[in-house]
C-alpha cells in the first residue's frame, strides 16, 4: 500500500508540474559576471561574428547588393575551307572506286551539320561515305554470319544489322541476304589512326552571346563596343586577347585539355562555358565582361559508344542516296551570370541577421559558465531565481519562498 501511495503521489506531482507549465512566465535576468577568461571568450566570439558579417557577408559576398540572373541567347558562325587529297596507300580501307569521294574541297556546308542548333554547334571531323545506295537485296556486312539458309530466318532483324533478312544465305560472303539500302555500309575508318577532316582544327568560330538582366533593364553582347569588322576578321581569342569572340577549334580543344588529332577520329562533346559577373555600381560595359572556360564532357576512355557520331544521307531521288556516317565534335555553349547593384533592403537584412548572430556569444558563455565551469552551481544560483506570485499554481508553492506577500498571507491565515 505504501509503495502504491508513493507511485500515486509521484504521478500527481508530475501532473501538477505538467499543468503548472501553462501558468509560468519567464523573463530575462541580467547577471554581470566579472571574469577575465569568460570576458575574453565573450569578446572573441563577438569579434568572430562581426568579422564574418563584415568580411564575408558584406564585403566578399557583397551582401549590400541585390542580384539578378542572366537571360541569354547564343549563336555561332563557323568559317573556313579544307582540302583533302589522300593517296591510294592512305585509303586502303576504301574501295578503289570510292576513293575520289575523299579527295575534295570541303566548306562549311559540308562539315557543319546541322547548320543551326540551340546553344550548340557541330563540326564534322571524320566521315565514312557509302555512295549510290538503292533499295535492293544484298549480303549483310559484319553481322548475320551463316553457312546455310536456315540460319537466316526470313523477316528477322538485328539491332546492329542494316536490313531485314530475306531467308537466304549468301555463300560467297557467308552472310545472310537482307532487304536494305545496298550496298550496305562497311563501318570501318577510311584512314588508319587519322581523321579525314583533321585539318578542321584550323577552322574558326565566332560565338555571339547576347545577355539581358531584366530586373535592372541592362543588356549587352560579348562583342565589345571597341571592336569592329576589321578587328573580328583578324583577332583570335587567347591569353593576350581574352575578349575576342573568335576562336580556333584547336584552341578550344586544347584549352579543354584534349589533343585535337586524337579527338577528331571518333569525335566528342566539348562544353563552352561563358560566365558574366557584372557590378552595376560601376560603369556597366567596363565591369561586365565575359570569361570563357572549356571542358570535355564525354569520356575519352569509353570502351563502348565512344565519341560522337550520327548518320545522314543526301537523296538524289526516291531510290538513290549517299550515306554519311559523320564523326565530329559537338560544342555545347552554356551561359552563366549575374548582375549586382546596391540596394538598401538586402543591406539591412544582412546587418540585422549579423546583429542577431551576436547572441551566439551569450549562448556559448552561458553553456560554459552554467554547465562546464568549476563554480557552475554558484553561477546557476545567481542566474536563476524562482518567484511565486500570490496566485501561483499550488503544485509549485514553496514554503521557503521569498515573496513577502505570500508569507504574510500565510501568517494571517494562522
Amino acid at each position: 500500500p505504501n509503495s502504491e501511495m508513493a507511485v500515486v503521489g509521484r504521478c500527481v506531482h508530475w501532473v501538477q508540474q505538467g499543468v503548472g507549465v501553462f501558468f509560468e512566465y519567464d523573463t530575462p535576468k541580467i547577471v554581470h559576471i566579472r571574469s577575465k577568461k569568460i570576458g575574453i571568450l565573450s569578446r572573441s566570439v563577438q569579434a568572430c561574428v562581426i568579422a564574418y558579417v563584415v568580411g564575408y557577408v558584406m564585403v566578399y559576398n557583397k551582401g549590400y547588393q541585390e542580384v539578378d540572373k542572366v537571360v541569354s541567347a547564343v549563336t555561332a558562325k563557323i568559317k573556313g575551307n579544307i582540302l583533302t587529297n589522300f593517296t591510294n596507300e592512305e585509303l586502303l580501307n576504301v574501295r578503289p572506286e570510292w576513293r575520289d569521294l575523299y579527295r575534295r574541297v570541303w566548306d562549311v556546308t559540308d562539315f557543319v551539320v546541322p547548320p543551326i542548333e540551340n546553344n550548340a554547334f557541330f563540326v564534322m571531323t571524320n566521315v565514312v561515305i557509302t555512295p549510290n545506295q538503292t533499295r535492293a537485296e544484298c549480303p549483310e556486312v559484319g553481322v548475320w554470319n551463316c553457312t546455310q539458309d536456315r540460319e537466316c530466318p526470313e523477316g528477322d532483324t538485328n539491332i546492329k544489322g542494316h536490313g531485314v533478312l530475306t531467308g537466304s544465305c549468301n555463300k560467297t560472303t557467308s552472310t545472310c541476304q537482307v532487304f536494305a539500302w545496298c550496298p550496305v555500309e562497311k563501318d570501318s575508318q577510311p584512314l588508319q589512326d587519322k581523321a579525314v577532316l583533321e585539318d578542321s582544327k584550323h577552322l574558326t568560330v565566332l560565338i555571339k552571346n547576347q545577355i539581358y538582366f531584366p530586373k535592372f533593364d541592362k543588356q549587352r553582347s560579348n562583342i565589345l563596343e571597341s571592336q569592329n569588322e576589321t578587328y573580328l576578321t583578324k583577332c583570335r581569342n587567347n591569353d593576350k586577347d581574352p575578349f575576342c569572340p573568335v576562336f580556333s577549334l584547336s584552341y578550344i580543344v586544347e584549352r579543354a585539355g584534349q589533343n585535337f588529332s586524337e579527338m577528331a577520329i571518333y569525335g566528342g562533346v566539348i562544353s563552352v562555358d561563358i560566365t558574366w559577373t557584372c557590378d552595376l555600381d560601376h560603369e556597366f560595359l567596363s565591369h561586365c565582361q565575359p570569361l570563357y572556360q572549356f571542358s570535355r564532357l564525354d569520356s575519352p576512355q569509353a570502351k563502348i559508344a565512344k565519341g560522337w557520331n550520327f548518320r545522314r544521307a543526301d537523296y538524289f531521288n526516291e531510290n538513290k542516296r549517299t550515306l554519311y556516317k559523320s564523326y565530329g565534335i559537338n560544342f555545347v555553349v552554356n551561359v552563366h551570370g549575374e548582375a549586382r547593384k546596391f540596394s538598401l533592403i538586402p543591406t539591412l537584412l544582412n546587418l540585422g541577421a549579423g546583429l542577431a548572430l551576436l547572441s551566439i556569444a551569450t549562448i556559448i558563455c552561458d553553456v560554459l559558465v552554467l554547465y562546464c565551469h568549476k563554480n557552475r552551481e554558484y553561477y546557476q544560483e545567481k542566474k536563476y531565481l524562482q518567484v511565486d506570485g500570490e496566485d501561483a499554481f499550488r503544485g509549485f508553492r514553496n514554503s521557503g519562498s521569498g515573496n513577502p506577500a505570500y508569507v504574510e498571507e500565510n501568517v494571517d491565515d494562522q
